[in-house]
């Protein structure tokens, strides 16, 4: 990152120095350290980034406890929010009998044990760092599959013999 009195300096804009001398928007690309440095440009690392989801700035993390009620309740969320389209079926079997699919009874109970799961991993960790592994990894972003979602096409390879 390069920066000019302090201001940051967007590369491929163009933009103007403290004596009002123009330069064009090539000029950050083309001009070599030595140019950079006759006119004050000066080159400093890119902040390190960080997950705003965990971390105030880099190594500063967020309040443990309060990211795993906050992660802990978006799980609930997520699980009502997969369970919900199917909740008129459960309220039909109620009320007027029609039995509910054992796929979907299936599935919904396998939400349910999902989203446990999950928050007992959210409950298990005792520091952010721990936490946030947890969230990124497949355990907690993974669930159950709807027996009825349109299944992704895996095509066959195509083996072809030379013929020589």
């Amino acid at each position: 990152m390069f920066l000019l009195d302090g201001q940051p300096l967007a590369v491929d804009t163009p933009f103007t120095d403290a004596k009002g001398n123009r330069y064009p928007a090539n000029w950050l690309r083309l001009s070599t350290l030595e140019e950079k440095i006759a006119i004050g440009i000066t080159e400093v690392p890119d902040p390190t980034p960080y997950d705003q989801r965990f971390y105030w700035g880099p190594g500063l993390p967020k309040d443990h406890g309060q990211l795993v009620e906050q992660w802990t309740q978006q799980t609930r969320i997520t699980a009502g929010t997969l369970l919900s389209p199917t909740d008129w079926m459960v309220i039909r079997e109620t009320d007027n009998g029609t039995a509910l699919d054992p796929a979907i009874k299936g599935w919904r109970q396998d939400l349910r044990l999902a989203c446990e799961l999950k928050i007992s991993g959210i409950a298990a960790t005792t520091t952010t760092e721990q936490l946030e592994a947890f969230i990124l990894s497949d355990s907690y972003t993974s669930w159950p599959p709807d027996p009825y979602a349109p299944q992704p096409v895996v095509e066959d390879e195509v083996v072809t013999d030379a013929i020589s």
